[in-house]
């Protein structure tokens, strides 16, 4: 099934604004985009996305926390997740994939190739 559907959380407006037009625009995806893990919790059922695409540091409620609520939520527990950061170690990669998330998107990202990369990331997944 092609992936359509992808709630993002970012608390940073400038880096969700360009990230979600990149999405929308070049990627073509319906996106839900929300500025904290609270805001996400509140709109993720309704939403029903496909794909969770989760900013890592994030005050109060950090990406790998927002997703560990998410994952409560019997209608979104088995969305796939990526997470998005700046710290992308080796040791950290590997600890965001313990944490349940398919792969890690680099910050700072280009708009134009997020789109196909977050498709790429689907694909692999779905065959």
């Amino acid at each position: 099934m092609p992936l359509s559907r992808i709630l993002y959380v970012e608390d940073d407006a400038d880096v969700r604004k360009v990230a979600t037009f990149a999405l929308k625009m070049v990627g073509k995806f319906t996106v839900e985009a929300c500025a904290s893990g609270e805001e996400a919790l509140e709109k993720a059922v309704a939403f029903a996305p496909q794909l969770l695409l989760l900013d890592v540091m994030m005050p109060g409620m950090d990406g790998p926390t927002t997703l560990a609520r998410l994952r409560e939520l019997p209608e979104i527990a088995d969305v796939p997740a990526v997470f998005m950061t700046a710290k992308v170690q080796p040791q950290e990669v590997s600890r965001y994939r313990e944490l349940g998330s398919l792969d890690v998107i680099s910050k700072p990202f280009d708009p134009m190739t997020l789109a196909a990369s977050v498709r790429g990331i689907w694909e692999r997944r779905n065959g």
